[in-house]
């Protein structure tokens, strides 16, 4: 048999899982991750009130219920953890489907000042992931910037402005559900540098801030007309001319006078972070205006817009794993069809899928086409893996390396503790919101993870 570890549980993972064993039926699978929780982003980054994309974790179920397939949560690869060296040498093949866990800077003056905080880590503390911290987010925010207008820009914006009661049918943990309910902001600015033919957002995305119940999208039409494409939207690619149309109408809609208003801003470009007694109290931002090469140029044109929290969502970057090559420049692993290239040469037995192999782009379907090229490029390979021996069965060597895995009986009573929470709250499942609270509910017998296998489904 071919044992090989995926490192990595999101949807990239999974998708490389599912497509060795669906094409292999002499592959055994370990699914490693650094969370006792399977799913990755699916779990911690789609927005908590779009169920029909959080829903994908029942489609990526039956993957981890394979009976060639086992889960090992709670598993930390690299600096802190099993070294990637030790993982090689347990393995014949090791696919690293690691994300890219870095956000992007604005890099201006009073960035770092307290209410200025990445898109990201808003998004991990409404979603309950373990390592996030509630640092008061909401506690005296009127008024909110965020800088970027992409969907995770929208998400966030979104967020803000529904109602507790919208909030209260989704799986937000109680903390943050709380916290939205007492928030006294009225004001969401979501500003981006460059026009709306330029933004990176859905339609479908951006047509949900028009029809939120209790607030209303607002945009200036006089900055929409800075876009040359403003005009005559037709040659403009599908989506991106939708993306205008909706923008025009909004733009010549009356106020509806909501409790709220979200309002979308173009042409403006953060130049810094100003500080009101010791913490953010507004952004200066400089007009832009569009150059003749797709990009825009400073005006040297200034306004300030008030802001007790400013959220950056302008991408992301894959961060280095201790022990494999990587590119600075793309914040990828070098590779050849997913096959990791150490000094331009093949790695044997080492892979990357997801975005620590393409960057962060594509949504959540780009990941299955990336991951089946990984594991053709794997499965070519298998006549020579398979030939090392190996020094025993892997999860006995984890834990002499210092892991202490969470199996899938584990997870199952994580899922089980954050139905309880729910039906205790009145809600429904309800996510259990600290690294505490996940121990205590997998317990001891949650933790072992002995059986050869995660289940019996055919996946």
């Amino acid at each position: 048999m071919l044992r090989v570890a995926v490192v990595g549980s999101g949807p990239s993972g999974l998708y490389t899982a599912q497509s060795l064993v669906q094409r292999e039926p002499g592959v055994l699978v370990d699914v490693l991750d650094r969370l006792p929780c399977p799913y990755g982003l699916v779990r911690y980054g789609v927005a908590p009130d779009h169920e029909k994309i959080k829903s994908l974790q029942n489609t990526l179920r039956p993957v981890l219920e394979h009976d060639r397939v086992r889960f090992l949560g709670g598993v930390r690869v690299g600096s802190g953890g099993v070294p990637t060296t030790r993982l090689r040498e347990l393995y014949h093949a090791v696919v690293y489907c690691v994300g890219a866990a870095a956000d992007r800077h604005l890099g201006v003056p009073g960035e770092e000042l307290p209410g200025s905080w990445s898109a990201t880590e808003f998004v991990s503390w409404y979603s309950a992931h373990p390592d996030a911290a509630d640092d008061g987010f909401l506690r005296g925010v009127r008024s909110a910037v965020v800088v970027g207008v992409g969907n995770v820009a929208v998400d966030v914006a979104r967020i803000l402005a529904r109602r507790a009661a919208e909030l209260r049918p989704t799986d937000m943990p109680q903390a943050a559900l709380t916290a939205l309910a007492a928030s006294g902001v009225d004001e969401i600015h979501v500003v981006g540098r460059r026009g709306p033919s330029q933004a990176r957002f859905t339609t479908k995305e951006l047509r949900e801030l028009g029809g939120l119940p209790d607030a209303e999208a607002v945009v200036e039409e006089a900055e929409l007309a800075l876009d040359p494409a403003y005009g005559d939207p037709s040659r403009l690619a599908a989506a991106q001319r939708r993306n205008v149309e909706v923008l025009r109408d909004w733009a010549t809609a009356p106020c509806r006078g909501a409790r709220r208003r979200i309002r979308l801003r173009f042409f403006l470009r953060p130049v810094e972070l100003l500080d009101v007694d010791g913490r953010v109290g507004a952004v200066r931002f400089e007009r832009t205006a569009p150059d003749a090469h797709g990009g825009v140029t400073g005006t040297g044109r200034y306004r300030d817009v008030e802001a007790q929290l400013v959220l950056r969502s302008v991408g992301y970057r894959g961060v280095p794993l201790e022990g494999l090559p990587f590119d600075r420049a793309r914040g990828t692993v070098p590779h050849l069809a997913g096959r990791v290239l150490r000094d331009g040469a093949v790695a044997p037995g080492e892979y990357v899928a997801g975005w620590i192999k393409r960057g962060p782009t594509g949504v959540i379907g780009t990941n299955r086409p990336c991951a089946k090229e990984t594991a053709t490029s794997l499965l070519e390979d298998a006549p020579v893996l398979a030939r090392r021996e190996l020094p025993g069965e892997p999860l006995g060597l984890l834990r002499a390396a210092g892991a202490e895995p969470v199996g899938w009986a584990g997870w199952l009573a994580i899922e089980r503790a954050e139905a309880e929470l729910g039906a205790s709250l009145g809600r429904g499942v309800v996510k259990l919101p600290d690294w505490a609270a996940l121990r205590t509910a997998v317990g001891p017998a949650g933790a072992g993870a002995e059986e050869p296998s995660a289940g019996s489904g055919e996946g």
